[in-house]
């Protein structure tokens, strides 16, 4: 049997909505300029946040089964967005690792990209670029 992961949504008001993710809650919004309240970030906001929490999650779990410690690693996450219809097109993820080695952290990078599932879901649908800043 397929493993699944699962997010209900429910309306909070006329523009936004809140998540239940095992128990975590999560604000979707518009701003105010495309007619929201701004109580919380937008649904592709949250899609690159996705990517972001994943591949943070991966690159901080192969740096402890390596026994490297990392100190205010980061990653910045930068979706391109098109039009008609509305989407993103491409994003790109920039890497940091004050203190790490270049050759250490390409390798705890490449890791970190292999198991993350949004960047294995979303490498196949929008050109996907990750670079050590």
């Amino acid at each position: 049997m397929a493993a699944t992961i699962s997010v209900t949504y429910q309306q909070i008001s006329s523009s936004a909505s809140q998540g239940d993710i095992r128990g975590h809650r999560v604000t979707c919004d518009r701003p105010e300029a495309k007619g929201g309240g701004d109580a919380g970030p937008m649904g592709g906001e949250l899609l690159l946040s996705g990517q972001a929490g994943c591949f943070m999650s991966n690159l901080l779990a192969a740096a402890r089964a390596r026994d490297l410690q990392l100190a205010d690693a980061a990653v910045t996450v930068t979706g391109t967005v098109g039009e008609a219809p509305p989407r993103i097109t491409a994003i790109e993820l920039a890497v940091t690792a004050p203190g790490v080695a270049r050759d250490q952290l390409e390798k705890l990078v490449t890791i970190a990209e292999r198991g993350c599932l949004v960047a294995n879901t979303l490498k196949n649908a929008v050109p996907l670029t990750i670079t050590i800043a």
